[in-house]
């Protein structure tokens, strides 16, 4: 990035319509939350293109857009708290009270707006300046920051930073859906856009939250609370450092007549007497874009294990059901533990088949009743042995089913919806932005490994093969 000048860093508060509006306001964590409460925030980038200057961006553009965060705020004021642990509360708890803020700070970059909205590869450290990052002191954590970055004459950034341990990919869609709505119209707030917070089918007696969250803290099998004072709670575990200049981001479009040749690729090497298989548009985009993955990165010297999973919603597979509009996490990994790169390099069988099983069985697994705890439990002991044997875990941030590209303030559809935060290794996902029922995933590689990738990537569609 050429440059990037903070103009100004606001406070949002949630608009109050009446005193009796302002009491605190408090939500329980359950253990799908505290599953994800030392994960780095989840970051995310939405474009908009709009030729203005910037003098009518900040002075028409910019107050719409905090007035309608503003009236967002009063149906989500988990957002507008903290993560904290008070020492009257058994767990950490989100606690939003009278007076809180938002952080929103606006900037103007001179960097390619056309560039940074593109798909082609660039430096991946280009568009960290435009996301913010959470406040994290030994008491708590800031819940979300916002960053909106001008580029005049060509367009827009909305920055997203968001606390993993409190609100998943679904929520963050549904809160950014909300403002966007409220930008436009005045009247009330759709009932699919008003989070429901209601947990009590969710919260576990058997005090798995603060198992969980022991490990966490390095106290694995302790359901105590002697890690409240640990002055590290709130911290995040860091992702192994990469030289800025050695990663880069790119987008890679899978067009609905691709997906079909996939498909039939897939299904032409699977023998009929053999369970069908589940070949959704995510499970082969899944599948491809992991094959192409492992033989871009074949001759890295390190040779890792590589294994691979994703973040499946339970709110509709829960008993009872929670809504679809819950707010906070209802996501769990579903992961398979075998070693992708021995399990499909070399082998005889066509790669991306034998990957399209493998993902299609984990997807077919989730009609299934299954102990979620054991489920979790069983992954964090995997867990441990990652780091020792040099493992990498390719997942999926992202969903086909947000619409992020239907998130319209009035000014028209994105141009482009990334995820910053898959350095470690995941596809981000998102349906096509053009609407045409394709699929974007996103991918931050090592230059060399990310030239090889997309040729791989091109070449297996145009020929067939990978």
């Amino acid at each position: 990035m050429a440059s990037l000048k903070i103009l100004e860093v606001s406070h949002v508060a949630p608009f109050l319509a009446s005193p009796e509006s302002t009491a605190h306001f408090t939500i329980p964590l359950t253990s799908f939350d505290t599953f994800w409460f030392k994960f780095p925030p989840v970051q995310r980038l939405f474009f908009y293109s709009l030729p203005e200057t910037k003098h009518t961006f900040l002075n028409s553009v910019l107050p719409k857009l905090k007035h309608s965060l503003s009236l967002t705020l009063q149906h989500f004021l988990p957002l507008a708290g903290k993560l904290t642990w008070p020492q009257d509360s058994p767990k950490p708890i989100v606690l939003y009270t009278p007076g809180d803020v938002v952080s929103i700070s606006v900037a103007e970059a001179d960097s390619d707006f056309d560039i940074l909205s593109a798909n082609q590869p660039f430096q991946a450290s280009a568009v960290r300046p435009l996301v913010s990052p959470l406040h994290v002191s030994e008491t708590g954590a800031s819940v979300i920051a916002l960053q909106i970055t001008i580029f005049p004459n060509k367009g827009f950034c909305i920055g997203v930073t968001t606390h993993h341990a409190v609100l998943d990919g679904k929520s963050t869609t549904m809160f950014m859906k909300s403002w966007a709505y409220l930008s436009k119209e005045n009247s009330p707030l759709l009932p699919e856009l008003t989070p429901f917070y209601d947990r009590s089918s969710l919260i576990d007696p058997s005090g798995f939250e603060m198992k969980l969250l022991n490990y966490w803290m390095g106290n694995p099998g302790s359901t105590s609370s002697d890690c409240r004072n640990n002055p590290k709670l709130f911290e995040f575990f860091q992702s192994p450092e990469v030289p800025s200049s050695d990663l880069y981001r790119a987008t890679f479009e899978l067009t609905r007549s691709d997906i079909d040749k996939l498909r039939r690729r897939v299904s032409s090497n699977w023998h009929r007497s053999k369970p069908k298989l589940h070949l959704s548009s995510f499970v082969l985009t899944y599948a491809y874009m992991f094959d192409c993955f492992l033989k871009a990165t074949d001759d890295d010297n390190s040779k890792s294990k590589v294994f691979l999973g994703f973040a499946a919603d339970y709110r509709s597979r829960l008993r009872p059901p929670v809504p679809e509009n819950y707010f906070g996490n209802c996501v769990a990994i579903k992961a398979n533990y075998e070693d992708m790169r021995e399990h499909v390099i070399g082998k005889e069988e066509d790669s991306l088949t034998a990957l399209a099983v493998k993902v299609s069985d984990l997807v077919k697994d989730l009609s299934k009743e299954m102990d979620l705890q054991s489920e979790i439990e069983d992954m964090l002991s995997r867990m441990s042995s990652f780091k020792s044997d040099n493992s990498c875990y390719v997942g999926v941030a992202g969903s086909l089913r947000f619409g992020v590209y239907s998130i319209d303030f009035g000014w028209g559809r994105p141009k482009k919806v990334g995820v910053i935060s898959i350095e470690n290794g995941s596809i981000s996902m998102a349906e096509s932005g053009d609407g045409s029922g394709g699929v974007e995933a996103g991918f931050v590689l090592k230059k060399h490994q990310m030239d090889r990738f997309a040729s791989l990537f091109l070449n297996g569609l145009t020929h067939n093969i990978i």
